[in-house]
């Protein structure tokens, strides 16, 4: 069973229908003893990480995770807060890999919108199978600017910056590979892999 945390930033059902068109078994959740005892763990987000961190911070769950020893993954705002610190919202985040979040250039069309290669930069787990600089959906204002020890893979949009990312046992992606087709399904059907080993 994936536990996927529902914290009302979210978009927990796209996630949850991908899941089952790959068969996995998974549940919404906030209830941290639950997630803790998940197979794995995503953590998904839309909005803003001013009110995502109280939000977490109100239920518990940013303790939680710190303690989560089986795989997670991150995705779009889910990423973001497992940095340092982001400049939206000036919000202290959840530490958990090192960098911080930075908003595009004023000069920029924001927020990055559509389809996008993805580079990979090191092989991981979650990449496998995956075709090296492959289409992947995003839609955001901020960029995790991570620690480049954790970063596997990187997006042009005007720059390049992280858009995947890994420490230990945790992942993450700037984009939505629950939205993002057949190179989103490989994915997270690969972490799903892991969940179960």
């Amino acid at each position: 069973m994936i536990a996927i945390i529902d914290y009302n930033a979210g978009n927990v059902a796209s996630v949850k229908n991908a899941l089952s068109r790959l068969g996995v078994d998974c549940i919404i959740t906030s209830e941290p003893a639950i997630i803790l005892s998940a197979q794995g763990v995503i953590f998904p987000g839309q909005g803003r990480a001013g009110t995502a961190m109280k939000e977490l911070q109100k239920s518990g769950i940013d303790k939680t995770i710190a303690e989560i020893s089986r795989p997670f993954l991150g995705i779009c705002l889910g990423m973001q807060l497992l940095s340092e610190f982001s400049e939206e919202d000036s919000t202290k985040c959840l530490s958990i890999i090192k960098g911080k979040c930075l908003k595009f250039p004023p000069a920029m069309k924001t927020p990055h919108l559509g389809w996008n290669k993805v580079e990979f930069v090191k092989d991981s787990p979650i990449n496998k199978g995956v075709a090296n600089g492959a289409y992947f959906y995003f839609v955001h204002s901020y960029y995790f600017a991570a620690d480049d020890n954790c970063v596997i893979g990187k997006t042009a949009y005007g720059f390049e910056f992280p858009s995947m990312a890994q420490k230990d046992n945790f992942f993450a992606t700037q984009f939505h590979p629950e939205k993002s087709g057949q190179a989103g399904s490989v994915l997270l059907n690969n972490f799903c892999k892991l969940c179960q080993q």
